[in-house]
């Protein structure tokens, strides 16, 4: 079928029907939802066999939805109606929660159900259910309906205003706030779950309002409620009406604010607040001979200082001689990269992209010379720019069966990017697809990941799962000695062979030089693009890679 995606903007969702789609033989292409002309110029051009709206913030036009069978994707079960679906499930505690696939009428959310699905709620984020749970229906829901289309059903199976949900108000203010004097640790946990990505939840400190995210109990505090107890090198403590909890990321009420670590938002307050240690998002065990390193940075942005420490953990559990050290990041994101927050939060944005990037290269090379260790990247969350050139270092990258891949950086004002990218995507994929893939600048799955050979194996989608398959395959890997020592002679005499034919020192120079000129030179595009990234401005129009109708529409439109 040929399907249009109207979305507000290309977030995690939208991403994971494009692939999706794609990969079933489907011809797709996106609109970002700016106004209803665009919208409706959008249809006209493609043409499309059935709108799908997996992201939006405002009705689809009448015009559109007279015009075309148009098919909204809904975080919350049967019945359910506005725009805070999911928030409100977090904060009133649902058992089980769902994702219906509702046609567009004149009212909102009140169009008859093509598809629906329910899934056990986690004490998890909004952000993490939506990347999991909220994705897999919404996928599932999606080709039901369509395998509905393409057998000639014209009407959905369920009329309108059935099932268990009813109509909500929008979550407001009140909800998100927590009131330290009155609020137990639980009751914050919960509101931050609720409010985490956005709009994040509310808190007095420091006699100024703040939004607060990434909430953890502090365990071992305790002081008087609203003050602040502790400070970590990113967290800060604030006690509650019966304990306290850790501030993970903090940013100033406004739509213009920056997320930003706690305790870097919050800098000019913290003088004199004693330090104590924050969970942390770094993790190491040993077993058997498999070491297993862990890291957890949130939204898989990796700051200057993120790439010290795990630079640093990494050459730690290394001193543990493992035989296998596997690299699993966070459970929703791998790693995306340089973090662009703490660089615009920065006196100079130029300098801390610079001392950013050279950190992570020196992270990827630390992996790269790791010679006397079979290394595996298990990605169970997506990943995207530098870090999907991260996973690369390592010696063979298992993926998860959710995993979405953004393999490109030029979409950030046509940055260049390093990680030695241009030595291991080559490496791993040939030269040719190397040239293709950074072009496409398009998001793939598992099963391209692993026709291209950037994924050797594939993981099962849930957590669960996936942890499990990563320790029976490691235990594998390790079982098979003569196997592993094989494939790491193997390693070392590539390794040697490449270095003799070009030093990874040539490849890092070439790519710094590419990054120093994004970074300080005459075009601002790098910078540009990372103000309105940080501030979610909304772009003005769809992406010419990914509206494939736009490139396409004069010819769609005269034939």
């Amino acid at each position: 079928m040929r399907i249009l995606l109207l979305c507000h903007s290309f977030n995690s969702l939208t991403q994971r029907l494009h692939v999706e789609l794609r990969e079933a033989g489907h011809e797709v292409s996106v609109e970002f939802d700016v106004n209803d002309a665009v919208t409706c110029e959008a249809v006209a051009l493609f043409r499309p066999d059935v709108v799908i709206a997996p992201f939006l913030k405002r009705a689809i036009p009448e015009d559109v939805w007279r015009s075309v069978r148009c098919l909204v994707v809904h975080p919350g079960v049967q019945g359910d109606k506005g725009p805070s679906a999911l928030d409100w499930a977090i904060l009133e505690g649902e058992a089980s929660w769902g994702v219906t696939l509702i046609e567009a009428v004149g009212e909102m959310d009140a169009g008859p159900v093509w598809a629906w699905r329910e899934f056990p709620m986690r004490q998890a984020t909004k952000a993490s259910l939506y990347r999991r749970e909220v994705a897999w229906a919404a996928v599932e829901c999606v080709f039901e309906a369509l395998a509905r289309l393409a057998a000639g059903e014209t009407h959905a199976p369920t009329p309108a205003n059935v099932g268990r949900g009813r109509l909500r108000s929008a979550c407001g203010e009140a909800e998100r706030r927590i009131e330290p004097a009155r609020c137990g640790v639980e009751d914050a946990l919960r509101i931050g779950r609720a409010a985490d990505g956005a709009p994040g939840a509310r808190i007095s400190l420091f006699d100024r309002d703040w939004r607060v995210f990434g909430l953890e109990r502090a365990d071992r505090l305790d002081g008087r409620p609203g003050q602040a107890l502790a400070r970590s090198d990113d967290a800060v403590a604030v006690g509650l009406a019966d304990g306290a909890i850790w501030i993970g990321q903090a940013k100033r009420p406004g739509a213009r604010e920056i997320k930003l670590p706690a305790a870097l938002a919050m800098a000019a307050d913290l003088e004199g607040l004693p330090f104590a240690s924050s969970p942390s998002p770094l993790r190491f065990r040993l077993e058997d001979g498999v070491a297993y390193l862990s890291f957890d940075f949130y939204n898989g942005a990796f700051s200057t200082v993120d790439c010290e420490a795990l630079s640093a953990a990494v050459e730690r559990a290394l001193a543990a001689k493992p035989r296998i050290l596997v690299l699993a990041g966070g459970a929703d994101c791998w790693s995306n990269g340089l973090h662009l927050g703490v660089i615009e939060a920065s006196a100079s944005p130029a300098e801390e992209s610079w001392l950013n990037i050279n950190a992570m290269d020196d992270l990827v090379e630390r992996i790269v010379r790791a010679a006397d260790v079979w290394t595996v990247s298990a990605l169970r969350g997506n990943a995207g720019a530098g870090g999907v050139f991260l996973s690369l270092a390592a010696d063979e990258a298992w993926m998860g069966d959710n995993v979405v891949l953004n393999p490109h950086y030029k979409d950030m004002g046509n940055l260049f990017g390093s990680e030695y990218w241009t030595y291991l995507l080559p490496k791993r994929v040939g030269p040719e697809r190397a040239r293709r893939i950074a072009a496409a600048r398009l998001p793939m799955g598992i099963a391209e990941a692993l026709r291209l050979g950037l994924a050797a194996e594939r993981l099962p989608g849930d957590l669960v799962g996936a942890d499990a398959a990563i320790r029976e395959r490691a235990a594998a890997r390790l079982a098979d000695a003569e196997g592993l020592a094989l494939r790491l002679a193997a390693k070392r005499a590539a390794r040697a062979a490449d270095e003799a034919r070009k030093p990874l020192a040539a490849y890092r120079a070439e790519e710094l030089q590419r990054m120093k000129r994004n970074f300080y030179g005459f075009d601002p595009s790098y910078h540009v693009a990372r103000y309105n990234f940080i501030r979610k401005i909304p772009k003005s129009r769809t992406p010419l890679t990914l509206a494939a109708h736009r490139s396409t529409g004069r010819r769609l439109a005269e034939s």
